[in-house]
């Protein structure tokens, strides 16, 4: 059967994603100098389904120098204000969700610089922020002998939920790309599990260290992968895994989270 033409495919328009939830902040709690926690709390929160291991929201966020959240309009292709300039929207994994209350958190990587830091840092108690989503995560394969998860800072948080639905059964191996040696988090536990922390050296590209650890990783062929982190080095480690050593692409998952200089 022919499939259904659609004309927003054929221009180019994205359907219109889930919309927002007004939350308010819960706490911030400080993981590592590098990573805060978030929690935010609100009654639209009870009714959203319950977030996959690897998951996605997207928190919309006041703009600097504001307490409230900006009217937005979505055009289409992507969501915007009144003026035509881009909100503060961030994509994150999901973390503990409980619909009794209607509480979600959310782990969230500091920099020196940018409004979701900054905001981060100066959020209390009772400051707004908008939830859409959660989008679709990953199913591990509870039948694979062998685990790779790879990726940089960002993806600390969904490694950690992979790590705690991986059965105690399966090899597990974890690296992990961080800027400082504080960096470094406390991974749930895992019978099998080998961790193996790579530090970045200034002015080194995001992502090259994490991709010179991985070819010099001992994995068997039949492994399966999940990596993610920036986007150009996850390319490079797509491209390494599925052409230079020849795994099944059914077993190779990379997502790239974010692109260096945007």
């Amino acid at each position: 059967m022919k499939p259904r033409d659609d004309p927003s495919r054929r221009a180019g328009i994205r359907r219109e994603p889930p919309p927002f939830r007004e939350v308010v902040v819960e706490a911030v709690r400080h993981l590592t100098p590098y990573m805060a926690r978030v929690s935010v709390i609100g009654d639209s929160l009870k009714d959203m389904e319950p977030p996959e291991p690897a998951a996605s929201i997207r928190l919309l966020l006041p703009m600097p120098g504001s307490q409230e959240l900006p009217e937005i309009n979505w055009n289409g292709n992507e969501y915007l204000l009144e003026d035509g300039s881009r909100p503060v929207i961030r994509t994150f994994t999901p973390g503990r969700f409980d619909a009794g209350v209607g509480r979600l958190e959310v782990e969230v990587v500091l920099h020196e610089a940018g409004a979701t830091s900054s905001w981060v840092r100066s959020a209390e108690p009772g400051a707004v922020a908008a939830v859409s989503g959660p989008g679709r995560g990953y199913t591990v394969d509870r039948d694979a002998t062998a685990y790779l998860l790879a990726g940089d800072t960002t993806a600390l948080p969904a490694i950690c939920q992979l790590i705690d639905v991986i059965p105690a059964a399966t090899a597990l191996l974890v690296t992990v790309e961080v800027e400082h040696e504080e960096a470094q988090m406390e991974l749930p536990s895992h019978p099998r599990l080998e961790c193996h922390w790579v530090i970045r050296r200034p002015r080194q590209q995001p992502g090259a260290a994490l991709l010179a650890a991985t070819r010099e990783l001992h994995i068997a062929a039949d492994a399966t992968i999940w990596a993610a982190g920036e986007a150009g080095a996850m390319f490079d480690i797509r491209k390494h895994f599925l052409e230079e050593r020849g795994f099944d692409r059914r077993r190779v998952t990379v997502r790239g989270y974010w692109k260096h200089g945007r």
